[in-house]
């Protein structure tokens, strides 16, 4: 009976050694590339948050890796904030993050609950408040059919003017239920109403006209000024 011989095949080393080499080599790349981190962070849109607020809350001050983070979970994380009411986190070339902010207005300063009231009505303690804005100081309670209106009217002042008001203070007599006294850093006060608060915008025009002069501004109506003694 014949023998029957078994022919061994040869493997060919070289190609399964290249093999190796390029799904290394791509592991590695891959590895590699994941890992750059990001090389600038730009932030726009604000004017009173400054950047190390937005950075540290976003989680990207230390520069992890651009591929890794997520540009959703930042934006959520940056909406979360009182400070902030949307937040859009853009990648651009050479590895860079641009943070569009949009903020929440802080308006005033509620001295008989120490909250600091925004725009959209929300409210924070004032020892949670962020030391980078000034902003006044409503000194007493307001009633609750005016508090709405009175935010309203806040929200639509000029954010220069606003920074050159120091206190505000509900002060409605027998004529007018909505009236309210605004000290000014400069020492003016003004008077105004609820359905005319829009006119203290117009506060740096009258200011030029009074030549330096010291008094009170009445425009809550007849728009005329009282010059202090």
């Amino acid at each position: 009976m014949a023998k029957k011989i078994v022919k061994r095949r040869k493997i060919k080393l070289l190609p399964f050694f290249i093999v190796l080499l390029i799904l290394g080599g791509l592991s590695f790349g891959i590895y590699f590339l994941l890992r750059l981190p990001i090389q600038n962070l730009i932030v726009e849109g604000t004017s009173y948050l400054n950047d190390d607020y937005i950075l540290e809350l976003a989680g990207v001050k230390n520069y992890p890796s651009f591929y890794l983070v997520s540009s959703k979970e930042i934006e959520e994380t940056l909406e979360e904030s009182p400070y902030i009411q949307k937040a859009t986190v853009n990648r651009e070339f050479f590895h860079t993050l641009v943070f569009d902010i949009d903020e929440n207005k802080p308006l005033f300063i509620n001295y008989t609950n120490q909250t600091v009231v925004f725009s959209d009505k929300e409210e924070i303690a004032v020892s949670d408040e962020i030391d980078v804005f000034r902003i006044p100081r409503l000194i007493n309670y307001v009633p609750d059919n005016k508090y709405n209106s009175f935010i309203k009217g806040m929200a639509n002042i000029e954010k220069d003017i606003l920074g050159k008001i120091s206190d505000i203070e509900y002060q409605p007599n027998d004529y007018d239920k909505d009236r309210f006294l605004l000290y000014m850093d400069d020492g003016n006060m003004v008077y105004l109403t609820l359905t005319k608060f829009n006119m203290i915008n117009y506060y740096n025009e009258v200011l030029s006209q009074l030549e330096n002069r010291k008094g009170i501004l009445y425009l809550d109506s007849g728009n005329h000024f009282q010059i202090m003694e």
